[in-house]
């Protein structure tokens, strides 16, 4: 078990003080904290190996290319894609989200077509959906949660039918922490043969994903909610269904040849990949999961349970404290609110004491 003391080494930006104080950080729902080796794998980058990557012959070009597949490898290996090709380098999963919804949703779907969401969802997971429904005449569907802040499987099910073109859900709740059963939820949207696009923003810094067990088709996530930097991040998607898919956008390194008379296209995953890439944001996401995979999600799964269950007990034994999505099954998020005070005065208050 990591003590205490070995976690505030291990991320630098706690060892300071707030008002005073020493810092207590407990906005990693927004984004983590960054280990000392991230920090190490980015520098290092900058002060070794910065190079265009993919499209240089000389050695600080070479290294820079092998760091940056080296990290695809290591997310396909921490999240159990079937082969490296399978994982893209994005922005994150709000561009993950936008790309498979312009690329993939776009060109297929019709008027009546229905798409299906729940109501945890990130922005990230609504808005893109809700643009392209504008575009293609498609309806969004909505399945409800329970009061506490679990999936209502029925509504979900209720609202699957064979107009159901494509389910997109959260696999964890960035607001209330709530686990949703996405195995299960991607087995029933196969039955009426609908493509499955997982958020998986807020899962991949506190648990084992298998993508290839899941049996999505598209699984998004974001760095700097994994303990990588900010500005990275990855779709993973199956490797038949990028194929078939068409580029979102044009550019470098994404063109297999190119005259003004016509274009052809790279290779899965390089024809999703326009441009310069974030490199350095690449490689420091490879230690990331590098990072987790030496911690091990058993280890961080069993500290965040014991500091969930503290945090509720506390929380719930203050008067006028109200918990909000006390689901069983949760990822480490605690969500409250405080009788007659608004959250922002709330968030203002802690902050004086260095929270």
């Amino acid at each position: 078990m990591i003590s205490d003391t070995a976690i505030s080494d291990i991320f630098p930006a706690l060892h300071q003080e707030v008002a005073g104080k020493r810092l207590v950080y407990l906005d990693s729902a927004a984004t983590t904290q960054k280990p000392q080796c991230v920090i190490d794998a980015v520098t290092h980058y900058y002060e070794h190996d910065n190079a265009n990557i993919h499209r240089g012959v000389h050695t600080l070009s070479q290294r820079a290319t092998k760091s940056y597949e080296n990290a695809r490898a290591q997310i396909a290996n921490l999240l159990c894609a079937s082969r490296s090709e399978e994982v893209i380098f994005l922005r994150g999963a709000t561009e993950a989200i936008n790309m498979v919804a312009q690329a993939w949703a776009r060109p297929r779907l019709c008027e009546g077509d229905e798409i299906l969401i729940t109501e945890m969802e990130h922005h990230s997971n609504i808005v893109p959906w809700q643009i392209v429904c504008e575009q293609t005449g498609a309806c969004l569907k909505v399945a409800k949660v329970l009061d506490d802040g679990s999936l209502d499987m029925e509504s979900f099910k209720s609202l699957l039918s064979e107009d159901t073109v494509l389910v997109s859900m959260a696999h964890v709740s960035n607001a209330i922490g709530t686990i949703n059963p996405v195995k299960e939820m991607c087995s029933l949207a196969k039955k009426v043969g609908a493509t499955t696009v997982i958020d998986g923003a807020q899962a991949t810094g506190h648990m084992k994903v298998d993508f290839s067990d899941i049996d999505c088709d598209f699984y998004a996530i974001s760095g700097h909610k994994m303990f990588g930097p900010t500005g990275i991040g990855c779709l993973i998607g199956k490797y038949d269904i990028l194929q078939e898919m068409e580029p979102w956008q044009g550019g470098g390194d994404m063109i297999l040849t190119v005259s003004f008379e016509e274009t052809t296209w790279n290779e899965v995953p390089f024809k999703f990949e326009a441009g310069t890439p974030n490199i350095a944001g690449a490689v420091g996401l490879g230690a990331a999961a590098e990072f987790i995979h030496e911690v091990g999600y058993a280890e961080m799964t069993v500290r965040e349970q014991e500091l969930l269950l503290y945090g509720r007990n506390v929380l719930s034994s203050i008067e006028g404290v109200t918990l909000i999505g006390a689901s069983k099954n949760n990822a480490g998020v605690v969500a409250f609110t405080v009788k007659n005070v608004h959250p922002h005065d709330v968030g203002t208050i802690l902050d004086s004491y260095g929270v």
